[in-house]
């Protein structure tokens, strides 16, 4: 590429959020260092992005909001990601999975055979945010508010309102704290990641109320993305009936084939960075402090990266995968969010003979989300 400034696109244009997918592999052959106003500039081949994940040093990820742990760089971002690890750890997925397991058992204890299900409204938004209310110990009716949340919290970033984002962190704010008031008036002793968050501290100090609420912002965020992660699976399956009998007849063939198809269709389009000093990228001159976009649905379909990048295989060897990010800010929640989807997948197979797309064409997300915002399923 020739270092010289370049036009830019719009990410936004109503043609373009018709497929992201296939947007972004054209923008990843045809110019894959791309300028635009909403994203900054963008990386779209495996290799830029996994430099950058590398090289915290000169790609900063520290939030203009507090962001725990994930908008934070080093060193500060160790000490509160290590004081985090603990809720999701494997004590605390084995005391989660079997009330994951019986909130999928409830949601499914209606399907008939014949019957047509709008599965994101009916399963995978409830589910995700259920087993979220599960892991914090909060009461599971809260999953509606939550889900709200997560929607307008979504409309506001596509829309780019600071005004709306504003008033919906404020809202969620009060809602944590009315959460974490209740605990503490409670004399029972609950092993729930709301109790281990009230204990626990970073250098000796303890997580105050607005430390608390930065971290379950993130975590409630990240909710979405599984959601749009299990859309995607079940939408696969429904498409793919050699494959899901094939994981009928092997289910410990589940997780694999969920990373797999996470790789191919990946729920979250993007994530930013911000540039400490001056670089070059594909030869490109990007000065210091501007905004860099890393394409995670680009660079894993990137075909310098997997064989026949844009097949599914579920044998392929996945190491590589941008699915979780890599580098120090891998996602921390990534043990819970691959319980939750394995756990979801297992229980619609075992619960139903089969399923296929309905007669309505699945309706996509717009950025910065890949997932669906419908999915009609049909079970025989």
């Amino acid at each position: 590429m020739k270092d010289e400034p370049l036009n830019d696109w719009d990410p936004l244009e109503q043609v373009n959020q018709r497929d992201q997918r296939q947007l972004y592999d054209e923008m990843r052959e045809r110019c894959p260092v791309a300028h635009s106003k909403l994203m900054g500039w963008s990386l779209f081949r495996h290799e830029d992005i996994v430099a950058v994940l590398a090289d915290p040093q000169t790609y900063s990820n520290v939030s203009e909001f507090l962001a725990i742990p994930n908008g934070m760089d080093p060193p500060v971002h160790g000490q509160y990601r290590e004081a985090l690890d603990g809720n999701f750890k494997n004590e605390q997925m084995s005391r989660l999975e079997p009330q994951a397991r019986k909130i999928a058992v409830d949601l499914l204890e209606s399907v008939r055979t014949g019957d047509k299900v709008e599965m994101i409204s009916a399963f995978v938004n409830p589910f995700s945010l259920k087993a979220l209310c599960a892991l914090l110990g909060w009461p599971e009716k809260q999953w509606v508010y939550l889900d709200s949340w997560v929607q307008d919290s979504l409309k506001a970033a596509f829309e780019q309102d600071p005004v709306a984002g504003k008033n919906l962190a404020d809202e969620f704010s009060d809602h944590v704290k009315t959460n974490l008031k209740a605990r503490r008036g409670s004399r029972c002793e609950q092993g729930d990641a709301t109790s281990i968050l009230l204990k626990t501290a970073v250098d000796g100090v303890q997580l105050d109320d607005d430390q608390i609420v930065s971290v379950l912002r993130n975590w409630t965020a990240g909710h979405g993305t599984v959601a749009g992660s299990l859309g995607i699976v079940f939408m696969h399956l429904a498409e793919d009936t050699e494959l899901q009998h094939q994981l009928r007849r092997d289910p410990t063939l589940i997780p694999c084939a969920i990373e797999e198809i996470l790789r191919v269709d990946g729920p979250l389009v993007a994530n930013p960075r911000v540039t400490t000093k001056d670089v070059k990228l594909q030869g490109l001159s990007i000065p210091k402090g501007e905004h860099l976009t890393l394409m995670w649905i680009a660079g894993d379909r990137d075909p310098a990266a997997f064989a026949q990048a844009d097949e599914l295989n579920i044998k392929r060897n996945n190491a590589e995968s941008l699915v979780w990010g890599q580098g120090i800010h891998v996602c921390q929640g990534a043990p819970l969010a691959r319980l939750e989807i394995r756990v979801a997948v297992e229980q619609m197979l075992l619960k139903t003979k089969g399923f296929a797309l309905a007669d309505e064409v699945p309706c996509r997300a717009v950025y910065p989300s890949n997932g669906l915002t419908s999915l009609h399923l049909r079970f025989s």
